[in-house]
Parts: C-alpha cells; structure tokens; sequence
C-alpha cells in the first residue's frame, strides 16, 4: 500500500500534490481520528487509545473532550493518561507542572506505544525553555523504565 502512495504522489503535479493535504486532513476529521488540526498529536492520541482499546489485557481508553488540561484519555476505571506523538526523538511538551529554577522525514505510522508512570514521568522530564513547559527525550534510559505496549517491526529502538 505504501509504495503505491508514493508511486500515485510521483505522478500528481505540484498543485494536485499541496492540495492532497487537506483533502487528508478532512478524511481524517470525517473518520473522527484527529478533532483539530495537530496531526502528529492527535493520530498519535487516537492510534495509541485504539490500540489500548482493541488488545486484551490492557485498559479501555477513551478520549477526553478537547481542551481537557494536562490528560488525552481516561480510562474506564478513571486512570488518566496523557499522550504525547513525536515524528522525532523528542516529545511534545507537558503543561501543567511547576516551572524549574534535524531534518526529516514525516513519518506517520505507528512505531511504538510506550507506558511510564507518574514516578518515571517525573524521572526522566526535561524543561523546554521555549515554551515553558516541560518534555521528554526518547532515549535508552527512558525505554529501559517504560513498558513497551507496542513496538513494530520498523521501530527505531
């Protein structure tokens, strides 16, 4: 399926090749798979809450109404999780804690689900200067504390 893609997006002209984003990013909506335009975070939220939801043993996530500060999905127990997608090797950041005193390509498939909890979290978290908020560098040391739900075959670690 993939090469196809790629084969079909060789062949469109430069106008037809733009214009093919928002006709993906519509189909998305239409599919409830991402509610706003933040596609890395939301098919990273919706991929990893389908995944929670359609393998046994694990918790059924659902989705928190947008704007929800600091949690992604709930689960039917009421354990909050929040979800953080990367097309890179740094997470996104995560608000709500105290303030402490390279090119590529985009990829958007489903490499791995990692699951830490509160004291990892807190563990491995790094301030992000820029943006007030604190993130997460996806390393040997994270992967070793986290619980690999789901890793595919082309997964980089």
């Amino acid at each position: 399926m993939k090469k196809n893609i790629k084969r079909i997006f060789k062949e469109l002209d430069d106008y037809d090749l733009v214009s093919v984003y928002g006709e993906w990013i519509n189909e998305l909506k239409e599919r409830k798979m991402i509610r706003t335009n933040n596609v890395v975070g939301e098919l990273g939220e919706y991929l990893a809450i389908k995944y929670y939801q359609d393998t046994p043993g694990l918790p059924k996530l659902q989705e928190v109404p947008i704007g929800t500060q600091n949690i992604d999905a709930i689960s039917i127990n009421g354990d909050r999780y929040s979800i953080k997608a990367t097309s890179g090797s740094i997470t996104g950041v995560f608000y709500g804690l105290n303030d402490p005193n390279n090119p590529f390509e985009k990829d958007f498939t489903l490499k791995s689900i990692l699951e830490m909890d509160w004291k990892t979290f807190l563990k491995h978290k790094r301030w992000h200067k820029r943006t007030r908020a604190w993130n997460l560098s996806i390393n040997k040391q994270l992967l070793a504390d986290c619980k690999i739900i789901y890793q595919s075959n082309t997964c980089c670690f």
